[in-house]
């Protein structure tokens, strides 16, 4: 990274201050928010998005994983603000920035989440461990919806899409995994709920389920992960950009249109009847 990258990177490490690193504001093209955009399927999203013209604003915890996402969208209208979602006050700050940046919003990617602490049986699983999953994975993604939509339903032309990250453990669970598996299942609620209550102002939501995409949250599928009938085994994994490439549909309906619930996953993993 250059000096001039350096010091823009630096300068977003206070909580809540955006990053613009795009160009001026552009008119007529559609604006999304995509959480978690520093790695993963946040960042393979947002390139997706960015690939089909789309003006991105990239949410994370850490500024120079945003940057990088920003550099590799290329020529994109990209703003980048440092958000931890589990906080309204910079959940607030966030969609406030993508009001004056672009002053309107067509998605959001709820993206942001944790697997918590691995390989903790159920019974030795500290209760600040549990609160930390749930912060990250089921309070933050109300807290985005919220923000989202009130921008949608404020805004003229009203109305925008609300795409959350689910998982194939909102499903079925993974041994060891009670926080993770019950958020998941949460967001499958709060899906349905955010569904029914922006009906009226042109809001739709739907849900993407993912399974073993190729991240680092799924490194350990390489070398062999505990199954339901106690044995260690290596999973198969696919390119996060398959799970990209899914969102991207979803995103690009018309409102009047919906995927309420997709799954993607790894065509060989242990799912299907696994356990």
């Amino acid at each position: 990274m250059n000096t001039e990258q350096t010091q823009e990177t630096q300068q977003t490490q206070q909580t809540g201050q955006a990053q613009d690193t795009g160009q001026t504001r552009q008119t007529g093209r559609k604006v999304a928010v995509v959480t978690g955009a520093g790695s993963g399927i946040g960042r393979a999203v947002a390139l997706a998005l960015a690939s089909a013209g789309w003006s991105l604003a990239l949410a994370g915890r850490r500024a120079e994983p945003l940057a990088e996402t920003a550099a590799a969208a290329g020529d994109t209208e990209a703003l980048c603000v440092t958000t931890d979602v589990t906080d309204a006050d910079e959940v607030g700050a966030l969609f406030s920035a993508v009001r004056e940046r672009f002053g309107r919003l067509d998605l959001l990617f709820n993206n942001a989440g944790t697997f918590g602490p691995g390989g903790v049986p159920l019974e030795d699983l500290a209760a600040e461990d549990w609160r930390a999953v749930v912060d990250v994975n089921l309070t933050g993604a109300f807290l985005c919806g919220q923000a989202a939509y009130r921008l949608m339903k404020e805004q003229d032309p009203q109305g925008g899409r609300i795409i959350n990250n689910g998982s194939v453990s909102a499903h079925a669970p993974r041994p060891h995994s009670i926080a993770y598996t019950a958020t998941k299942h949460a967001i499958t609620g709060l899906t349905k709920s955010l569904s029914l209550d922006g009906r009226p102002y042109r809001i739709a939501c739907g849900q993407i389920d993912i399974g073993n995409a190729a991240t680092e949250m799924t490194e350990r599928m390489r070398t062999g992960i505990l199954q339901a009938n106690g044995e260690l085994a290596v999973e198969p994994v696919m390119a996060a950009a398959d799970v990209a490439r899914t969102v991207l549909h979803m995103a690009e309906l018309p409102l009047e249109a919906n995927v309420q619930f997709a799954t993607v996953l790894a065509t060989n993993m242990p799912y299907v009847g696994r356990g």
